[in-house]
């Protein structure tokens, strides 16, 4: 007997829950998601974070499309000059601090992390690793090691050695930083966390903190980069500077890319003592890389980040219920707390069943998310909206 796509899915591909949406998705386009029995769904997590322009966008298809032409994987990370891969190190340096000017490229954003951490031991020579409590940084190894939540590591254990948690927003918890503080790493804005958002001033006593103790400051813009807070970077909005910046999710523009960035100087650290300190074998994929740069012109050059805080408005305007407990935004960050996550499980099943697809967070049960693609419509705002506020009638009441 065949098997259908779904026993395939089920039974041949290694699951991550009990329970998936089991979506049969055909194709995409804009913020839509379009599935093999006919139906629509608006995206409106953006793939977590990753379709900040929807998807199918037709520069970013054209711009891969070019790249397929000439050639795809030549050859490992670092060895030959590639146009593509040049055009997006040059323009993200562009764009950021005249220190961060040495990217390296790499496959995701745990793998950024990852590199970061390896980054700052090299650099200080020390091996203390800060993080938040909150935090969640990937899944990979010392990625998980510097995530806060303690259920999705406990039977992985031992993880890396020699790693702490500091408070959001607490300044007494900067006293822990010390000069045997190899970096302490943040979300400039906590994801997982449920949208939680540092006061500009503690960021301020933190990077303060870190030159004094010299620590490096590694800032995880995985989630909140490239536009997603209404900057290229949320790091704009404090007016705070890391030594080390990570970013990926949206970045490759539905392609996987990830990269860290830091000062040339220390990316040296890699080439010497040992020679390849660091390597990757797909890392600045020309493919990924042609969609990044794509990406990132649409975003600069087409005025969307200039809509995102008026969007992110209207989104919290329209989405109004009693039931509601916070509703927590940074540009089109949402969070959106209940009373508890059996209420937010409910409604985000409920706005599937109606063609919008929300999520949650794993280590907020209690709030539900939503990240929709920076060019969702007004019209698509508003319907969208309706159906979310009758989830939470239907679920509620």
């Amino acid at each position: 007997m065949q098997k259908s796509e779904k026993d395939i899915f089920l039974n041949n591909i290694a699951q991550t829950t009990p329970f998936p949406f089991l979506l049969e998705v055909e194709t995409a386009n804009g913020i839509y998601l379009h599935t093999t029995d006919g139906k629509s769904y608006m995206d409106l997590i953006s793939g977590v974070a990753v379709s900040n322009l929807g998807h199918q966008h037709p520069k970013v298809i054209d711009a891969v499309k070019k790249q397929l032409e000439k050639h795809m994987h030549i050859m490992v990370y670092g060895e030959y000059v590639q146009s593509s891969v040049n055009e997006l190190a040059k323009i993200l340096t562009d764009h950021l601090p005249q220190h961060l000017n040495s990217v390296y490229f790499c496959n995701s954003g745990a793998e950024s992390i990852e590199g970061a951490l390896k980054l700052a031991k090299r650099v200080t020579g020390r091996t203390e690793l800060l993080s938040f409590r909150g935090a969640y940084h990937g899944s990979t190894h010392g990625a998980l090691s510097i995530s806060s939540n303690e259920k999705k590591k406990y039977r992985f254990r031992p993880l890396l050695p020699d790693v702490g948690f500091l408070r959001l927003n607490n300044f007494e918890d900067l006293n822990i930083i010390t000069d045997k503080t190899a970096c302490i790493v943040i979300e400039t804005i906590q994801g997982d966390a449920g949208i939680r958002i540092p006061e500009k001033q503690f960021l301020e006593a933190l990077r303060k903190k870190c030159d004094e103790t010299g620590a490096m400051l590694i800032m995880d813009e995985i989630q909140s980069g490239i536009g997603r807070t209404g900057k290229l970077f949320a790091l704009e909005h404090f007016g705070v500077e890391p030594d080390i910046l990570c970013t990926a999710k949206a970045l490759g523009g539905g392609l996987p890319l990830g990269a860290f960035i830091s000062k040339k100087d220390y990316m040296d650290l890699f080439t010497k003592n040992p020679m390849l300190g660091h390597i990757n074998t797909f890392g600045g994929n020309p493919m990924s890389c042609a969609a990044a740069v794509a990406t990132i012109k649409v975003i600069l050059e087409d005025g969307f980040l200039d809509e995102v805080e008026r969007k992110g408005a209207k989104f919290e305007q329209l989405i109004n219920h009693s039931a509601i407990v916070e509703i927590r935004r940074k540009g089109m960050m949402f969070a959106f707390e209940f009373e508890n996550e059996e209420i937010v499980s409910e409604i985000v099943k409920e706005c599937l069943s109606n063609g919008v697809i929300c999520f949650w967070f794993l280590s907020c049960p209690n709030s539900f998310r939503i990240a929709p693609p920076l060019t969702i419509k007004d019209e698509e705002i508003e319907n969208a909206c309706l159906i979310i506020n009758d989830a939470i009638e239907k679920v509620v009441n």
